[in-house]
């Protein structure tokens, strides 16, 4: 791909981003805060997805199989 068209494609995303936000019609101090908020929520959803939803994929997992077994000493 053309270094070009990366760039161009890059820009372009952040320019839907600025209007998609009403970033565009923002000071440049109003624009840094409103993105710092944002990045620092994504952060935190990220960081929290990361650490609680192993967690309750590893208790689904030993319920199910807790039935399983379960389940499988009534049926002998």
């Amino acid at each position: 791909m053309d270094f070009k068209l990366v760039k161009d494609y890059f820009f372009w995303l952040c320019w839907q981003y600025q209007i998609i936000s009403c970033c565009a019609d923002l000071e440049s101090w109003e624009r840094s805060k409103f993105n710092t908020i944002l990045l620092t929520i994504f952060a935190m959803v990220v960081y929290t997805a990361g650490v609680f939803i192993p967690i309750h994929i590893h208790l689904a997992w030993e319920f199910f199989s807790k039935m399983c077994d379960y389940h499988c000493t009534i049926s002998n």
